[in-house]
């Protein structure tokens, strides 16, 4: 299918063929009829990737400060890989669009029907692509009479809409909107429906005379001076009962004038995208309120709410964005006496095929223009290509390995696929990714000979002897078992498994496939780590290893703080230290003992975890995200036969021995073994031999569930002589 898609290095904005995707549950995919291209909004986005690396910090500092701890901590070489693997990702582009369902995800069956038309939302997910998945709170039935041309401005209305509704205006009262953009004009209309008096205010006369056309009571040219006598004579020297600022400019002026002309106590929404400096004393004299708008309405933002499918209580929440998408659809309805009108917004159509000269004319405004809608012809009736051919046919080689890889976020994109593309003895075959964009992006730029949507697309290739998988940890078992099943060697970033029945299962699949495993526990792999294994070898007796790991805050919107997705930090990052113990004291784990610090932030992540070996050796593993992320994050202490060794954050070795110091350091990057874990994956499906212990890869992730396990029963959990059921928790009689 076709898509538009903007680099988000130097900007450049393209029309390319990548992959279709697939539908999912409780959502629809969705054959797009026709898509808007909001001049305000997206010109901002697209300006913003076309701007320098200045202009970028400018625009930007909390992201610059982030890179600068990254750096003091990491080193120049790793900073420099992550943010150039973000700047690469190609961004989609739209938010706003209608178009027919083709197909229904389970769920959903009897509410939407294929055929029906209906209204999309969201950044990244309504885009400007012949087919789109949609997620049913941000889709939006469209009433018959509507056209997708109509519908296709459902989005930014409802941005509108909830602007409107945080003003809450009464029958009479006078509401001025600053700013006659597409939201200005559509915010117009809904202060009008709601019974208010409108007053719009722009610097455009043929703006204003729409807004006139559109039912604004008065217009006011503020180039032609203050504003304040003109709105004084409407409101009878009154004032604005709320003044909505709609505008888009750099500078403070609309706080200044919504100062001036709105009434005591009166109350000022920013929805558009201003200075945000506003007179303290006028506000105070005043005592005004100052609302900002969040977007479509309640629900944005909200992970639960947009991707899985959660719904708020009707009682307390009544429009929602989902309900906000809806009403706006059915206000359209010629049906309506008073209704929304749309189709006086639209000053340009083009065809989607032309979807790179509409743009040139809305960034570089080479004619004026309100509502740019993209047409998508479907008089042939394709349908959708979930696979694209990247490159020429694969030709197979003797000593090269065939490697497909599902996901590529941005750590596939820094550590494992450039360390396969960097391998000579590597041949790529298909890359899977949800999103088509993707795909073939991250396909193109690794030199994949495919770019796909579909995991079928591996499973089925039997030229494919080898699947790298990066993508969220909730899917990592299942994928496994698939793959084992279908006989292809299995490298499977951290955790293995969530449960203790997930790894069973996998342990099952195994047994019986021809094929092997390995976990991406890379730190196994890091040329420090290594010494200090040998370290430990050459000492006689038991051994103790204390592990520091200051991790930092996930953000709040972190996949992997979702229950489903990523199921926390113990299970997605703390395994890694506890294989990594293992690996340096060299013996099975006979006990597992965890405590926690009390977790104010909805997830656990600050704990101490005691292991015990079967040869007597112990380690302490400290994990917690209090720190400041600028200081070393990993410090690993190996203790054994009077000496010492001493890792720190993977930029220093030091070991201390017979009175004697000796100190390596990396001064520019670090080695985490990323690129070493691939070159021995790849050697062991050359020679049919998994590069790991499988047994080890096993243990370590059971030792790591059952950290969780010390946590929910409030004891140590004793590996060798407990079971799944052992650690389960209980249930209610008759549950």
């Amino acid at each position: 299918m076709k898509q538009v898609i903007q680099n988000a290095k130097g900007g450049k904005l393209r029309l390319k063929d990548v992959p279709a995707p697939g539908v999912a549950a409780r959502s629809l995919l969705i054959r797009t009829e026709a898509s808007l291209i909001s001049s305000g909004t997206e010109r901002q986005m697209v300006g913003f990737a076309q701007s320098n690396m200045l202009e970028k910090a400018r625009a930007r500092p909390d992201l610059v400060r982030k890179v600068v701890d990254k750096m003091r901590r990491d080193g120049p070489v790793a900073t420099v890989k992550s943010v150039l693997a973000r700047l690469d990702e190609p961004l989609p582009l739209g938010y706003s669009a209608a178009g027919r369902v083709v197909e229904v995800g389970a769920g959903l069956e009897g509410i939407y029907s294929v055929g029906q038309l209906v209204a999309v939302a969201g950044i990244a997910i309504a885009n400007h692509a012949e087919y789109n998945v949609v997620p049913e709170n941000l889709v939006a039935p469209v009433p018959k009479d509507v056209k997708a041309e109509q519908a296709c401005f459902t989005t930014l209305a409802s941005i509108a809409l909830h602007s409107v509704r945080l003003i809450q205006p009464n029958l009479g009262d006078v509401v001025a909107v600053l700013g006659a953009g597409l939201v200005g004009l559509l915010a117009a209309q809904f202060a009008r429906l709601s019974g208010a008096r409108v007053v719009m205010l722009d610097y455009n006369a043929s703006r204003l005379a729409l807004a006139k056309q559109l039912g604004a009571e008065v217009t006011v040219d503020l180039s032609a001076g203050n504003p304040t006598e003109s709105v004084l004579d409407v409101t009878c020297g009154i004032g604005c009962d709320a003044v909505l600022i709609a505008a888009a400019t750099k500078t403070s002026e609309p706080f200044a004038i919504a100062a001036e002309i709105a009434r005591d106590r009166g109350r000022v929404c920013l929805v558009g995208i201003t200075g945000t400096e506003f007179p303290y004393r006028a506000y105070m004299q005043k005592e005004l309120s100052i609302l900002v708008s969040r977007s479509y309405g309640p629900g944005r933002y909200d992970r639960d709410y947009e991707n899985k499918h959660t719904k708020y209580p009707l009682g307390y929440v009544r429009w929602t964005e989902n309900e906000n998408l809806r009403e706006c659809a059915r206000l359209m309805s010629p049906s309506l006496v008073v209704r929304l009108d749309v189709d006086a917004l639209t000053s340009h159509r083009f065809a989607f095929d032309d979807a790179e000269r509409a743009y040139d004319m809305v960034l570089n405004a080479t004619e004026p223009h309100m509502g740019v809608v993209l047409r998508y012809d479907w008089t042939t009736g394709a349908a959708p290509q979930r696979a694209i051919t990247l490159q020429a046919p694969r030709v197979q080689a003797a000593g090269k390995a065939v490697i497909g890889a599902v996901g590529a976020g941005n750590f596939g994109k820094t550590m494992i696929l450039p360390a396969l593309k960097e391998d000579s003895r590597v041949t790529l075959g298909t890359l899977v990714t949800s999103r088509g964009v993707s795909s073939e992006g991250s396909g193109g730029r690794f030199g994949f000979a495919r770019a796909s949507t579909d995991v079928a697309d591996l499973a089925g290739d039997h030229d494919i002897t080898a699947v790298v998988i990066t993508t969220p940890h909730s899917t990592h078992a299942g994928m496994v078992r698939r793959f084992l099943d279908a006989g292809k060697h299995v490298f499977v970033e951290k955790p293995l498994a969530l449960s203790h029945e997930e790894l069973a299962r996998v342990v099952a699949a195994r047994n019986a496939s021809s094929a092997f495993f390995t976990v991406g526990f890379n730190r196994r792999f890091a040329p420090y780590v290594r010494e200090a294994r040998k370290f430990m070898e050459k000492r006689q007796g038991r051994s103790v290893v204390t592990i520091r790991v200051n991790a930092g805050q996930l953000p709040p919107e972190s996949w992997q703080r979702d229950s489903e997705e990523g199921n926390g930090r113990i299970l997605g990052e703390l395994c890694h230290f506890v294989d990594l113990a293992m690996y340096l004291v060299g013996a099975p784990i006979a006990t597992v003992s965890t405590t926690s610090a009390t977790a104010t932030r909805g997830l656990c992540e600050d704990v101490g975890t005691s292991i015990t070996f079967a040869d007597g050796s112990l380690a302490n593993i400290v994990y917690t995200a209090l720190g400041d992320t600028s200081f070393s994050k990993e410090l690993i202490e190996c203790y054994k036969g009077g000496a010492v060794c001493s890792i720190d954050n993977f930029r220093q070795l030091l070991v201390v021995a017979d009175g004697k110091t000796v100190t390596k350091k990396s001064s520019m990057a670090q080695d985490k073994g990323h690129k070493a874990q691939i070159e021995a994956f790849v050697a062991g499906v050359l020679s049919g031999t998994a590069p790991v212990d499988e047994q080890e890869l096993i243990d370590s992730s059971a030792a790591t569930l059952a950290v969780l396990d010390s946590l929910r029963l409030g004891r140590p959990i004793d590996l060798a002589g407990e079971t799944a059921e052992d650690t389960a928790p209980a249930t209610e009689a008759g549950g």
